[in-house]
């Protein structure tokens, strides 16, 4: 196929920064799949996970600072059980055991394994998110429910961009632009906290602590506080999803003040069957 003289392009303002996010087409190029279909398969491919193995590198804006983490993660989606090691301390989650904690190993000084609520202020120090959130299905939940919000304007909002080689394999670029993003007020309901809210609905609970600075922590909003929540969990999302695997291998978020968290995979393996004692802290490749 000959190329065509020119591209096609998106062009966004993101936080008063204007990015172009373009590929290079051919005279007769047109989508494999729609976005509509492409989402589709993206999501009949994360539910038919069993097992999953991947290396992530992670980056995530912290108190207005980029930070960067590595880690490598085993995970079996039902029961849930996970392992993940960043280069150095470890952690052990397995439904049903240990209260729902998860043992740490730190790494480091006092070293002693810990045991750990999820959801508490040791584990969740300078993350985005829980290990709960570990996998895939949590950003198919989000990509369902950003589909459910554009309706049948999804066109709109959902843009399949053409291909790009990510790590050496073939991917398509999607693009998943809300351009009327905005802030707007919650009232907190009985038993509700910033987590649960996130999760009712599909926003960041990092980004709804960040955007309500009178708040310390996650669990400090009572019965009837009004908060500022996003109307959806990001303004732009870029993602590659890989051709074969159908999987999203490199996720860029970015909200209204600019890029937001990053998350790029590596070395993923799907429903390659790993061993019950690779889920307990005795297995021979562990230092708990």
């Amino acid at each position: 196929m000959k190329a065509r003289k020119g591209k096609i392009g998106l062009f966004i303002v993101v936080a008063g920064i204007y990015l172009t996010v373009s590929s290079f087409v051919s005279d007769d190029y047109s989508p494999v799949y729609t976005a509509h279909e492409l989402l589709d398969n993206l999501q009949e491919s994360i539910a038919n996970i069993k097992t999953l193995r991947y290396n992530l590198q992670c980056n995530e804006r912290i108190k207005g600072r980029m930070q960067h983490t590595e880690s490598m993660v085993k995970l079996q989606v039902s029961p849930r059980k996970l392992y993940l090691s960043l280069r150095g301390p470890e952690v052990l989650w397995v439904q049903g055991i240990n209260n729902e904690n998860a043992l740490v190993n730190p790494g480091s000084f006092p070293y002693l394994n810990l045991s750990l609520d999820p959801y508490g202020a040791l584990l969740r120090k300078d993350q985005h998110h829980t290990i709960h959130e570990m996998g895939l299905q949590y950003l198919a939940d989000i990509l369902k429910d950003g589909m459910k919000r554009a309706g049948d304007r999804l066109n709109k909002y959902f843009t399949v961009l053409g291909e790009e080689k990510y790590d050496g394999r073939s991917c398509y670029k999607l693009s998943i632009y809300f351009s009327d993003f905005s802030w707007v007020s919650y009232t907190v309901k009985a038993g509700e906290n910033m987590t649960s809210i996130a999760r009712k609905l599909h926003a960041s609970e990092y980004m709804i602590l960040e955007n309500n600075p009178q708040y310390n922590w996650y669990n400090d909003v009572k019965e009837g506080d009004v908060i500022k929540v996003p109307d959806a969990y990001a303004k732009l999302t870029l993602l590659l999803i890989d051709k074969e695997l159908l999987l999203p291998v490199n996720t860029k978020i970015f909200d209204d003040k600019g890029l937001f968290e990053t998350y790029e995979y590596y070395n993923i393996k799907v429903n390659v069957p790993i061993a019950p004692e690779e889920f307990t802290k005795d297995y021979k490749d562990y230092h708990f």
